[in-house]
């Protein structure tokens, strides 16, 4: 009998074993995920259905599952009475507690609900939509299949394919205008769209109920925001392992983290799905819709409570002051603002009051301690260590000057011909250049390519980080040099990867002029294929247009640099190793992510080279045949944020070039394949 028993499959039984014997029932939707989406490349369309359905209800219970349980151990437990520090920690203490037990009987050990970045972030964009309306769309589903799509293109406006199914399915026979919902709409929001419609139609009752409604769902879904505020944080920029905390520091920087947290929700709140910056004036918005309706029904203190309301938000705006005063003299008496906007307002003074306090407290205490005890990563052009030099001794002190944007240096090895520059690609900080490797080289590392590279590697695992209709697969330099040392891949080739980056490293440096290094931060070798069977009027991209080192943002024509994005990216280059595939072009367009600049056709030894940020939009057309490979690679000048397996790829090489051969490596060098992009 053939039997495939893989270690994911072994994984998925002991997991659901553990979860059956928790007081809790409920399946982590991690593993739910992962399971739609192997289903799906087996073609498994019902199954596909019913782990992501799945996957997507236990999603909803865990975060309903917090802040239910958070509210309710917050109110058992309140701060007001505290006035001693240990009462303090008591409160803190007990609330953890209660807030571990109720979650716990809910939706059993929490340890089983821990999940990556990744996949909440897959989940906050609303991919599983995506695998649902092609299953539902295979199983002939077609209202189901609106829904998932309409719901997934809320959230993704840019996704052309998305945008021509939908039309697709607005012409087919058994889909009505019902069928197209938004699964995953906010209350809120919807309440306030629905209200502006009836508003500019003249509707001002409906108006008022739907602006009144939007306002309870909106307050409602502050508290709900602030509750999933109170969990763990985030130290991204603290290393825990080499500093040692005192409690009233740690303590501090959780409440700081919380807090800033707690200020978010308000751009969270008033930013529509797919958008990166929120509506302006969101809630305020609300109030003068309301008192202009309300006048409009003749309900004149109402409509004096409401714009009373807008000036808590705009103090002295000279519109809404005129509104008022004619108010007031129309019922002959004042009216205050609604209470629950006076206290949103001054929770928020207060909030933003103890930010500004608490941020200036810990940068303080973090430049202090960074200043006496941070040992700084290694830089690149260092032996490994690093002199330390007292503040006193660093009288002159001043902050280096902005880099120079400039192009046309060396290309530095002379078989290098440059095709086109920034000009002619229609942008700046642009190269297009040919003869990087020569055609056996490409050879070599497209072989090394089909043996190192694994499905997702590099991507945290996902087979198709982009698009479900293409085979993703990547490797890392140190893991090719594991390979080499283990005699799975020619040592050989290994080493031509390190090479080529590093030659491509040096092009880019040149090139471009810069007056300071320019390190790794990321080196990948990547294959995407076509998937048969899924090619079929296809009109996404292999890779949706995005910034580099920011968050592109269509819309508002702006490119944010804030994280998640790779902030400290400064260049990014693409070094090409085949052209024997359809589609895959690679283009650049303007901010609007739909106007292309340059389009650039990969073959063997072509590399384009660009700088990083929102100057340069770039993705990849869809790969509609074949298979597409390339060494992708990102610089940042910033040698704090070089690439760590990058240094541990150094001394690899530095070990083999101090060996005379394989026999004597140190097997103790730690390789140790990690994922960073």
């Amino acid at each position: 009998m053939d039997v495939h028993f893989s270690m994911s499959s072994f994984l998925s039984i002991v997991l659901q074993a553990l979860l059956s014997s928790s007081r809790g029932s409920l399946e982590p939707y991690d593993l739910l995920y992962n399971n739609a989406v192997d289903a799906f490349y087996r073609s498994d369309y019902k199954d596909v259905v019913r782990y992501m359905e799945g996957a997507l209800s236990s999603y909803a219970e865990v975060r309903q599952t917090k802040v239910r349980c958070r509210l309710r151990c917050q109110d058992q437990h309140p701060f007001d009475s505290v006035t001693m520090d240990l009462q303090f920690f008591d409160v803190v203490l007990r609330r953890s507690n209660c807030q571990n037990e109720c979650v716990e009987e809910k939706v059993g050990t929490q340890s089983m609900h821990k999940v990556s970045e990744d996949v909440n972030q897959d989940f906050q964009r609303r991919i599983p939509y995506n695998y649902l309306q092609l299953a539902y769309q295979k199983l002939k589903q077609l209202d189901k299949a609106a829904a998932a799509a309409h719901t997934y293109f809320q959230a993704n406006p840019e996704h052309v394919e998305m945008d021509q199914n939908l039309e697709q399915y607005k012409a087919l026979e058994g889909t009505d205008q019902d069928h197209f919902v938004d699964r995953e709409a906010r209350p809120h929001q919807m309440s306030f769209s629905a209200g502006v419609k009836l508003y500019d139609s003249a509707d001002y009752k409906g108006a008022i109920a739907q602006f009144e409604e939007a306002l309870q769902e909106y307050y409602k879904a502050d508290v709900e925001c602030r509750a999933l505020c109170q969990g763990p944080q985030r130290f991204e920029e603290q290393d825990h392992v080499l500093y040692r905390y005192s409690l009233y520091e740690l303590v501090s920087d959780h409440f700081t983290q919380a807090l800033h947290c707690e200020h978010e929700c308000v751009r969270d709140l008033s930013t529509r799905p797919g958008r990166l910056s929120p509506m302006e004036n969101y809630l305020p918005l609300h109030y003068d819709y309301l008192q202009f309706a309300y006048f409009q029904m003749n309900m004149v203190e109402e409509a004096m409570e409401c714009a009373q309301s807008y000036l808590l938000f705009h103090e002295g705006d000279e519109f809404m002051t005129e509104n008022v005063e004619y108010y007031r003299e129309a019922v002959g008496h004042d009216v205050k603002p609604r209470e629950k906007a006076e206290w949103y307002l001054r929770r928020h003074k207060q909030e933003l009051e103890l930010l500004v306090i608490g941020t200036f407290t810990v940068c303080l205490f973090m430049w202090l301690r960074a200043l006496f005890l941070h040992s700084p990563r290694i830089p690149s052009g260092t032996d490994g260590w690093m002199e330390y030099v007292p503040i006193s001794e660093k009288k002159n002190f001043t902050l280096a000057p902005p880099q120079e944007l400039r192009e046309g240096g060396p290309l530095v090895y002379d078989s290098v011909r440059l095709v086109q520059n920034s000009k002619a690609l229609n942008g700046t900080q642009r190269v297009l250049l040919d003869d990087v490797i020569s055609v056996d080289e490409c050879a070599e590392l497209t072989n090394l390519a089909h043996t190192v590279t694994m499905a997702g590697d590099g991507y945290r695992g996902k087979m198709s980080p982009h698009t479900p209709n293409e085979r993703f697969e990547g490797a890392t330099v140190l893991k090719t040099l594991q390979y080499g040392y283990e005699g799975r891949v020619p040592l050989k080739s290994a080493r031509l990867f390190y090479d080529a980056s590093e030659r491509a490293r040096r092009i880019i440096e040149s090139y471009f002029l810069l007056n300071s290094t320019l390190h790794f931060s990321y080196t990948h070798l990547v294959c995407r294929t076509a998937i048969a069977g899924q090619q079929d009027h296809r009109n996404d991209l292999s890779h949706p247009i995005h910034a580099d080192n920011c968050l592109l943002d269509p819309e508002a024509n702006e490119c944010w640099k804030e994280p998640p994005a790779y902030t400290y990216r400064d260049y990014s280059a693409l070094l090409y190793l085949n052209g024997d595939f359809e589609g895959g072009e690679f283009i650049f367009t303007e901010m609007d992510a739909k106007t292309v600049t340059a389009q650039v056709k990969p073959k063997c030894g072509r590399m384009v080279g660009f700088s990083s940020g929102g100057e340069n939009p770039h993705g990849v057309r869809a790969v509609t045949r074949g298979q597409r490979c390339a060494v992708a690679l990102w610089f940042t000048l910033d040698p704090l944020f070089r690439e760590l397996e990058r240094l541990q790829a150094d001394e690899v090489m530095q070990a083999l070039d101090n060996q005379s051969s394989q026999s004597q490596w140190d097997t103790s060098l730690n390789i140790n394949p990690k994922d960073e992009l």
